[in-house]
């Protein structure tokens, strides 16, 4: 069977589903939660935090860990991690022994803070704000990019203690590293061999289809596009993806940053608004490697994935066949696609 008869047919049944930026597959089974959100749905109780608050080492004017004094800063605020997972100077030895490999990894970690704001989120700042955040970004992605010693920049948001976020200030990471990380390394692999053998980007063919078909796009704007991938791993993950073929940052006009910072407020809105809770995610922008070459081959995008699966307190867990064989999700991407499409756009705690 072919097309939408197969697609109807996978709707009741256990069934896989390939991703090809990865090479990885995903285990879909319908059928064992038809109505994966019944049940009784609890809301996360509203923690009221202060706009400023004196005992936090990211608000403007407070002094860090290591002694250092933020400056009383108004817009976004970016400084060298404190607690760093990569150095500079890290030896660059490599020790081999039959199987037993390892070698040294230098880079850079920095934080950058959102907003001075320490009550706002990404769901909670207006879009010019965000937009701010896109310019730091892009100008972090240049800035490390040309180090002579990194060939890759990770920059990404871990949102909510539920997903390990020691500081509930507006905050994201960027590490910096010599070496391309598994994730980035796989999704290089594949869009070159799809590029090589096409002859044009694989997310770029992929959303062309996506818009033909509709039923996983959450929002679009003339820029970008939000949707739910069809290889989805978690209950609400999504992609966003540019229209044109922009391979890193720097590439977007001023209109194309304005318009990923509505996308990201779109996001983000709905994600808050579909269990009434500030929403726990990680998300991250994978695009080209910085090693000087030109990667044709790849589409700037941004994975969202948020844990939560029916309620503000309820998390998908990775256990079992999951990390021994592969993932495996109950709620199909189209249903989570229908969710998250029906929810308001407009920030539930708004005025």
């Amino acid at each position: 069977m072919r097309g939408v008869e197969t697609m109807n047919a996978f709707s009741d049944h256990p069934h896989r589903r390939y991703n090809p930026l990865s090479g990885d597959w995903v285990l879909v089974s319908p059928h064992r939660a038809k109505r994966p959100w019944q049940g009784q749905v609890e809301d996360a109780a509203t923690q009221e935090m202060p706009a400023h608050d004196p005992d936090c080492y990211l608000c403007p004017g407070n002094t860090r860990v290591n002694g250092e004094k933020n400056p009383d800063y108004t817009g976004t605020y970016v400084f060298d991690n404190d607690f760093a997972a990569l150095t500079e100077h890290a030896p660059k030895e490599r020790f081999e022994d039959g199987l037993l490999l390892a070698e040294g990894e230098s880079g850079i970690c920095r934080v950058i803070c959102f907003s001075p704001r320490h009550d706002l989120t990404l769901a909670r700042m207006a879009v010019a704000d965000i937009a701010k955040v896109v310019d730091s970004w892009v100008a972090q992605y240049e800035e490390l990019g040309v180090h002579p010693d990194i060939n890759h920049v990770q920059i990404f948001e871990n949102r909510g203690a539920m997903m390990g976020c020691s500081n509930p200030h507006p905050h994201g990471q960027i590490w910096a590293s010599r070496s391309l990380p598994n994730e980035a390394a796989k999704e290089t692999e594949n869009q070159r061999a799809y590029y090589e053998k096409h002859g044009k980007p694989l997310l770029m063919a992929y959303l062309e289809q996506e818009l033909a078909l509709g039923e996983r796009i959450l929002f679009e704007n003339e820029g970008f596009v939000v949707l739910v991938p069809y290889w989805a791993v978690w209950p609400f993950e999504t992609m966003v993806l540019p229209k044109r073929h922009i391979r890193s940052m720097e590439e977007m006009t001023e209109r194309e940053r304005e318009e990923l910072a509505e996308a990201l407020s779109k996001v983000t809105v709905r994600y808050d608004n579909l269990f009434k809770t500030s929403f726990p995610y990680s998300m991250g922008f994978h695009q080209r490697p910085t090693d000087g070459d030109d990667h044709d081959e790849w589409v700037m995008h941004a994975h969202f994935l948020p844990p939560l699966l029916r309620s503000a307190t309820v998390k998908k867990f990775m256990v079992g066949f999951e990390l021994l064989g592969s993932p495996q999700r109950d709620l199909t991407p189209e249903q989570a696609a229908d969710r998250l499409r029906d929810l308001p756009d407009i920030h539930y705690l708004a005025d």
